[in-house]
């Protein structure tokens, strides 16, 4: 490509004088509307992981579907999208990015019209999963767009657009749903990815010419370790996600799939490690800082998608607010985290990553730790307070630990370990959902007996409360027993509040652990002088 090059000082693009030594000449206009394409579409298959978490009633409706059927809406998108993620890595190189995105584009946007004109819960389970297995290949190839596409200096406001975008839509999902089914129906929670995704097809296959495919990677092609691979992930990703429903191993599908993953998983390691062309490659995780960045990644995909599923979960169930009132309650996290990119941008090319990281993972622990006091009288203004911290951390966070996983690895080695770090996140985010599902489920039990233990029939507060309950239903057949059932209630309520404020409190106290991780890593310096590695 042949155009302008960027600027010394990192600001606009200045007109090309011939080669930079070192450099090849880039195309900027190119360059940056493919690349926005990319962005655009990735933000569409990581939106639709939570777009449907504040609508699942009206869906149930829609279809007929029973409580445990609709939970599946959002299940069955996601265990075939931990498929593709690290699986996009080998496709990229073997495609090319551009053929592989357009693929997985137009997928993505044929299953979202199907899923939309599902009239049944089964055919919109069956959509829903294609949906999430072809869709999944556009979230990693931006991330090895950004580190082979880009030079250098330039890399850093890449990953910085990458950051926003990864966590600004799980964040805005419930939000965007919530008011999407009540203005038009929840049918649009899938119609709306038509018009982005022509965009997507149009920039990416007019714009998005970065690499160029290598048929030759199709011999030998591990079929071995891609049926392992995916027996691995989608038991590990259907125990996580359907286990704290079932009681874990008291049921029978979750211990049989927990035995198939720790089998598989060993077997499925040592084959791509032995293996002359792997699936995936895992000889990443011999450098230092790949390997703290990947557990950072993943403490970041616990902190982000748990937060966003807590705080959703606690005013709908507790609070009792509708889609709308979440959504706007929600919108403060999103705030944070969209003014906080650019200074992180800024930051990570003056500070230590590492200290960046550092700070990043300890506001967000004090976000979450604020909330572990929450009650019922708590208001906008509280919540506002929690996700501000929790906003700005996840994102000065994210942002660090992308630059300390990739900036240190060779060229070769980064579309697969985009893949890895990926996958790094959503797994992360789903060990976060299983581990607070099973929380608030124990801890709920566990402080309702507490409260239950602590009071008596005799006690004279507790004979006044009585009493006054028994004259408030004195025209229902059994007074007594609605006093008595009103009164259940409310220690029922405040047992699943105390249950909600230990849950933040764990997601803090993780926060907090994964700071001082962050000191293992090595400090990472630019690499000025290096080219843009598989860009042509």
């Amino acid at each position: 490509m042949t155009a302008a090059v960027p600027a010394a000082d990192g600001g606009a693009p200045a007109a090309s004088k011939g080669p930079v030594a070192g450099h090849p000449e880039i195309n900027w206009t190119m360059l940056l509307l493919g690349f926005a394409g990319m962005v655009v579409g990735q933000f569409m298959a990581i939106l639709d992981i939570q777009i449907v978490a504040a609508s699942l009633p009206q869906i149930q409706a829609g279809v007929g579907a029973s409580a445990d059927e609709i939970s599946w809406i959002q299940t069955a998108y996601l265990i075939p999208e931990v498929v593709m993620i690290p699986l996009s890595g080998f496709l990229s190189r073997l495609w090319g990015t551009q053929r592989l995105f357009l693929a997985s584009c137009a997928g993505f946007v044929l299953m979202s019209v199907a899923t939309g004109l599902s009239s049944s819960i089964d055919t919109m389970i069956l959509f829903r999963a294609i949906q999430g297995f072809v869709g999944g290949a556009m979230i990693p190839t931006v991330f090895a767009v950004a580190f082979t596409a880009f030079p250098p200096e330039k890399r850093v406001t890449a990953s910085v657009v990458m950051g926003l975008i990864v966590t600004l839509a799980p964040t805005v999902g419930p939000t965007l749903g919530g008011h999407l089914t009540e203005w038009l129906s929840w049918r649009w929670l899938f119609f709306i990815n038509v018009g982005p995704g022509l965009i997507v097809l149009f920039l990416v296959g007019r714009y998005a010419n970065f690499d160029k495919g290598d048929p030759s990677l199709a011999k030998g092609f591990d079929w071995w370790g891609l049926g392992l691979m995916a027996v691995f992930l989608m038991s590990m990703q259907f125990v996580l996600e359907e286990g704290a429903k079932n009681d874990w191993f008291d049921d029978t599908h979750i211990l049989l799939l927990t035995v198939v993953a720790a089998v598989t998983g060993p077997i499925f390691v040592w084959r791509s490690l032995t293996y002359r062309q792997p699936i995936v490659e895992l000889r990443a995780f011999g450098n230092r800082n790949f390997l703290v960045g990947f557990i950072m990644t993943f403490i970041v995909g616990f902190a982000l998608f748990g937060g966003t599923f807590l705080l959703p979960l606690f005013l709908g169930r507790v609070l009792h607010y509708s889609s709308s009132e979440v959504g706007t309650t929600m919108v403060v996290s999103g705030l944070a985290m969209f003014a906080t990119a650019p200074f992180a941008g800024r930051l990570v090319r003056k500070m230590d990553a590492r200290i960046l990281m550092f700070g990043g993972f300890m506001l967000c622990a004090w976000g979450m730790w604020e909330a572990r006091a929450v009650t019922e009288n708590w208001g906008f203004w509280e919540f506002a307070s929690v996700q501000a911290f929790r906003g700005v951390g996840v994102m000065l966070a994210m942002i660090a630990s992308q630059q300390v996983t990739m900036a240190t690895l060779p060229p070769h080695m980064v579309k697969n370990a985009s893949g890895l770090v990926n996958l790094a996140r959503n797994v992360g985010g789903a060990f976060g959902l299983a581990i607070l599902n099973t929380s608030l489920t124990s801890n709920t039990a566990l402080h309702l007996s507490e409260l239950t233990s602590a009071i008596g029939q005799g006690d004279q507060a507790v004979r006044q409360m009585m009493a006054g309950m028994t004259h408030r239903f004195a025209g229902t057949i059994d007074p007594a027993a609605s006093a008595m059932k009103a009164i259940y209630g409310m220690l029922q309520k405040q047992a699943t509040t105390m249950a909600f404020g230990d849950a933040f409190a764990l997601l803090g106290v993780m926060c907090a652990g994964a700071a001082f991780v962050t000191l293992l890593a090595q400090p990472v310096k630019a690499q000025a002088g290096a080219p843009p590695s598989d860009a042509h």
